[in-house]
């Protein structure tokens, strides 16, 4: 595929810019698009830093409108859609996360299969897979799906399901020859490329910066940034059919681990963070007034596990270890002194 042109949907957010990067290093031409013009100067300045960007080039698109969209895919070989909203706190109105996921999706496919673009790699995530279900549950695989039925359901696992199940829908009924796969990572940490880290980095910062005085009874799916970029580019190469769902997941591990091991590899620098489990009913109490707080109260305790060995086997791909990813979001935190 190198020497193909990608569309990259949503290029200055945290994945995708490493996602660019991902094919600019593979030889493709890459496209990003933007809500204006202006801030393709922004992203450019802070890419060039991590690489050879003679091959990028932007396009102004707005998931909430059908403007642009026939432009940014002229020409385009392939698309790797990423752009949708990720909140650390999810809003009053559900809708305002839901509609532009979902609605985005359906109008960059519509704009790619009119375009003739040959393959399309849409960004989902773990919580489409890992929600809603009892808490006996606790093994999941690329089979399964968010419950959305169930009580305590955020905006934004809503989001990512419907929207993913939106995409293979359209697939089904009006995809054609066009290949389709999903990308589905779980929690991303990473390297920052600048001081904007978006939401997914964010507990790392908030354990260094020492916000909470205990690590909530909670475990994470984590994966690194590099490696979500790299699965975008396999899940665009690979010889498997169309449909692959790719499960974006290094590791699993609790807080109060992640707390030990920043303070183990950062010193005085990590004296912050956590030193003790605090109970789930004083996570609840911080959640009346901490909405971030709140959206953890339905995992607190799941002792669950991913496995993904199809994703491995697929994509022929060996993942960064939780501990990499974590050290190397701390010490870009520290690097970009946020920390």
């Amino acid at each position: 595929m190198a020497g193909k042109r990608v569309l990259i949907t949503g290029v200055s957010g945290f994945i995708a810019g490493h996602t660019a990067l991902e094919f600019l290093k593979a030889g493709y031409h890459v496209r990003g698009t933007v809500r204006s013009a202006s801030k393709g100067d922004a992203i450019a300045a802070v890419l060039q830093k991590h690489g050879d960007i003679s091959k990028l080039e932007f396009a102004e698109a707005d998931l909430g409108s059908d403007a642009g969209w026939e432009q940014a895919v002229k020409g385009c070989d392939c698309v790797a859609h990423l752009a949708s909203p990720f909140p650390l706190a999810q809003p009053k109105d559900e809708s305002e996360l839901i509609r532009p996921a979902v609605e985005g999706t359906l109008r960059v496919l519509k704009a790619a299969k009119a375009a003739g673009v040959k393959r399309f790699v849409q960004t989902s995530s773990a919580v489409a897979v890992v929600h809603g279900h009892p808490h006996s549950k606790t093994t999941f695989t690329e089979d399964d799906w968010s419950n959305l039925s169930a009580p305590g359901i955020t905006a934004y696992q809503k989001s990512k399901t419907l929207a993913e199940k939106a995409g293979r829908e359209f697939m089904a009924d009006h995809g054609g020859k066009m290949h389709y796969a999903t990308v589905n990572p779980g929690l991303v940490w990473g390297p920052a490329l600048d001081r904007d880290i978006g939401s997914s980095v964010e507990v790392v910062r908030m354990f260094l910066a020492g916000k909470y005085p205990g690590a909530p009874r909670l475990k994470l799916l984590v994966v690194d940034v590099r490696d979500i970029a790299r699965m975008h580019r396999l899940a665009m190469e690979t010889g498997e059919p169309s449909g692959g769902r790719y499960i974006g997941i290094c590791g699993d591990i609790w807080m109060i681990e992640m707390a030990r091991m920043l303070r183990e590899d950062f010193g005085a620098k990590a004296r912050k963070a956590p030193k003790f489990e605090l109970p789930d009913f004083m996570i609840k109490a911080i959640g009346l007034i901490d909405p971030a707080a709140k959206t953890v109260i339905p995992d607190l305790g799941l002792d669950w596990k991913m496995h993904n060995d199809r994703t491995r086997k697929a994509l022929g791909i060996e993942f960064i270890s939780p501990r990499e990813a974590l050290k190397a979001s701390a010490e870009s935190l520290i690097e970009h002194g946020l920390a």
